[in-house]
């Protein structure tokens, strides 16, 4: 194992419970290392005099469980830190309970800090537009085959239209799509099926690209093979996508480390802003929880703030 063992040097609990987390919970080195940096603080945090040796374990209480994590708030770590080390501590303490070496776990029944919810970003309807004009401005610059820029398009349009993952996007085969209708049915989280809608502009994009590939490769047409294709005309990925969002990004002077998850969540965030129903996204979207889908309410409710303060006279805004 590639862990460093001076971490945990003369205390045999906290090495066997490194060699219960590789040989019987399969943990990586990473992970493993990262409870032993854990055990380790709380150690010091203990006895702060003792640099090695055994540690008196089994004299730990909730309180100085609860010391510990307050210390630990008091210095400036993030919920997400005090909770992965709650976690960490709560495991190590859960097997020494195992091991049959203390009776009570002290970080059994504490709660870590709530984390912050935080807002998803999201394009504006204006950024969307120059977004996705700019597969085609770079074709007009010669920049890029007709191909590339009619499949980036429709790869984009696809994605803001319906809403669907990334993954759920490079999976459709053009046997899935309904022309006629404007809809097809896409596999999401848990193999559930969902309907998703799309919109005239997606379906113009997605025609223009299949008339391209009939004129040119019509077996790539064929109802079983995939729609979204790379310059090698292979299926692509989702990290092929993801460099071709960043390159419109970069074209378009928008911040370039948004993700092709943000054309979902800007879906859902300008539906909500049209004034569609909360059930109705939470279908498009294929959650499983209405909650999951309320959290674009509060994006477009912020986005409402926004403009009131800059826009209101009596608003406050300086």
């Amino acid at each position: 194992m590639a862990v460093d063992i001076s971490l945990i040097a003369g205390d045999v609990f906290s090495e066997r419970f490194a060699s219960y987390l590789l040989a019987e919970r399969n943990v990586s080195d990473h992970t493993i290392l990262g409870y032993l940096i854990d055990v380790k603080q709380f150690a010091a945090f203990i006895w702060p005099k003792v640099a090695e040796g055994a540690r008196a374990w089994q004299d730990i209480t909730d309180l100085e469980a609860r010391r510990f994590l307050a210390d630990l708030v008091k210095k400036g770590a993030s919920a997400t830190t005090v909770r992965r080390k709650l976690a960490a501590l709560r495991t190590f303490y859960r097997f020494l309970q195992r091991e049959g070496e203390i009776v009570q776990n002290p970080f059994s029944l504490l709660k870590g800090p709530r984390k912050a919810k935080t807002l998803p970003k999201v394009l504006s309807v204006n950024d969307i537009d120059m977004f996705l004009s700019a597969p085609v401005r770079k074709l007009a610059e010669g920049k890029i085959s007709e191909f590339s820029a009619l499949r980036d398009t429709a790869i984009f349009e696809f994605l803001y239209s319906t809403g669907c993952r990334i993954s759920e996007a490079i999976s459709i085969k053009w046997g899935d799509i309904d022309f006629s209708r404007g809809t097809l049915i896409v596999t999401g989280k848990g193999s559930k099926e969902r309907l998703v809608i799309l919109g005239s502009k997606a379906l113009a994009a997605l025609s223009r690209l299949r008339n391209n590939l009939l004129s040119s490769k019509p077996e790539l047409t064929v109802d079983d093979a995939h729609v979204f294709l790379s310059d090698k005309f292979i299926n692509v990925s989702a990290r092929f996508v993801e460099r071709r969002m960043k390159t419109y990004l970069a074209e378009t002077g928008l911040p370039i480390d948004l993700s092709p998850h943000k054309l979902r969540h800007s879906f859902a965030t300008h539906l909500l802003d049209a004034g569609a129903d909360l059930r109705s996204v939470q279908e498009m979207l294929g959650h499983a929880s209405l909650s999951t889908t309320q959290i674009y309410t509060h994006v477009s409710v912020e986005r409402l703030k926004d403009e009131y303060i800059k826009a209101h006279p009596r608003s406050g805004a300086l």
